[in-house]
């Protein structure tokens, strides 16, 4: 990263550029927790009863999730100092995917074709945020080959896409009219991060309905409560993983799953025992060129939400939280004998300058078949994927109170495996 010399006028007070009805309700918040009163309630037990009764389902499967939803719920309460705005939204969020979870496992006990899927050979691009996995995980999805959750069925994956209906489904005109209020409530978001109903989405969006997700992390302030997950044993978290994918692909199903989220670096293990053919890319770039990008990214989702943020406590959470994600990756990929077969490494210069060649490398590395039409369709969408699309996003290390110097130590077993 070459550090901007411009400076977003809204990095240390993002919530001043939200609307004034936002603002006001925000206020009335303040209101009434001056005199004691936290409203809408973040009380599991009472999650849990409102997503059962919207749908009338009871059954939520395997119930390793809630120790999760508890933490969660605990460190919204307690961490991210919500605003009115922020309450609403957790609250909402959290019961949408809890019926995610009641109507899955209802539909999976009336459908037994769901349960017979088989997910073989997926691929999974991990790194950190910003160091190519963004580009690199969509150009691998526009492979005729390859099947990529995409945002609108994650979101709502009832019924089960079907492949005639893929492009037009009602539900992707709804989920983009949702996803489209981020810039509301988070003003110069698709500035950093572009977001639509029909584009890949992330394996965290998946995650979130067993309540051991980064949705959380990187949406609220909630430290703990991300130290908590790093530490977490993963298998039924992945065994929900996988339960979601065998849902989406009943009614479409192609030759492999591309997936895709940061996170996966502190749980490669849990991913292989799920998924033993997994293939496995890893981006990377000197950690210090992307920290303040992805603080910026981070004070701007917390902003939406809370009136209370500190851009250099958030920062050097983030650094704290992926300087430890990224060491856990690396003792992980080294006790895997099979290591060199199924990982590839590739740098985020490389993806810039010629991301079709990196693909070539990384299809001709795992054996798969880099077909013309896939080259063609890549090719086509870089073309049609304009850099800077919803406005350039403007930073520097400083904004956050971080610095090579004090910050870069944090990754040094990484920097020095890695040539950075």
């Amino acid at each position: 990263m070459i550090d901007k010399k411009a400076r977003n006028p809204s990095m240390q007070h993002p919530s001043n550029l939200q609307p004034f009805s936002i603002k006001l309700i925000n206020r009335f918040g303040r209101t009434l927790r001056a005199f004691g009163i936290s409203v809408p309630s973040l009380s599991p037990q009472l999650l849990l009863f409102k997503a059962q009764k919207q749908i009338g389902l009871h059954d939520f499967g395997d119930e390793g999730f809630l120790p999760a939803l508890y933490k969660l719920c605990q460190s919204l309460d307690q961490e991210a100092k919500l605003s009115q705005i922020g309450r609403i939204a957790a609250q909402e969020m959290l019961i949408n995917n809890l019926k995610i979870r009641l109507q899955l496992t209802d539909y999976r006990k009336r459908r037994p074709e769901v349960a017979q899927q088989k997910i073989q050979r997926p691929l999974f691009v991990l790194g950190l945020p910003r160091t190519g996995t963004t580009i690199l995980y969509e150009l691998l999805a526009q492979d005729p080959a390859h099947r990529s959750p995409v945002s609108w069925e994650v979101s709502q994956p009832m019924p089960p896409a079907h492949p005639d209906t893929f492009l037009s489904d009602p539900r992707i005109a709804a989920v983009e009219d949702i996803l489209q209020k981020t810039e509301i409530l988070a003003p110069g978001f698709k500035a950093i991060h572009e977001i639509g109903s029909q584009l890949p989405q992330e394996c965290v969006a998946i995650l979130a309905s067993h309540f051991i997700s980064d949705q959380y992390g990187a949406t609220f302030f909630i430290p703990k409560y991300r130290e908590w997950t790093r530490n977490q044993d993963m298998t039924k978290a992945y065994a929900w993983h996988y339960q979601f994918l065998q849902h989406l692909q009943v009614d479409y199903k192609k030759q492999r799953w591309v997936l895709k989220t940061p996170p996966h670096l502190a749980y490669i293990d849990a991913i292989v025992r799920q998924y033993p053919d997994a293939a496995i890319i890893q981006t990377h770039r000197d950690p210090m060129d992307v920290m303040g990008s992805i603080s910026s990214l981070s004070c701007t989702l917390h902003s939406a939400f809370s009136d209370d943020i500190d851009p250099k406590e958030i920062a050097a959470n983030e650094v704290l939280f992926f300087s430890a994600l990224l060491k856990q990756g690396m003792a992980q990929r080294d006790a895997m004998p099979d290591r060199d077969s199924r990982f590839f490494d590739v740098q985020f210069s490389d993806i810039i300058s010629d991301p079709i060649a990196s693909i070539d490398k990384i299809y001709r590395h795992f054996g798969f078949y880099f077909s013309a039409e896939a080259r063609q369709a890549m090719q086509q969408y870089l073309e049609n994927r304009p850099r800077d699309k919803h406005g350039t996003h403007h930073y520097t290390l400083e904004d956050f109170g971080l610095s090579r110097r004090e910050h870069k130590p944090r990754f040094q077993e990484y920097n020095h495996r890695y040539g950075f």
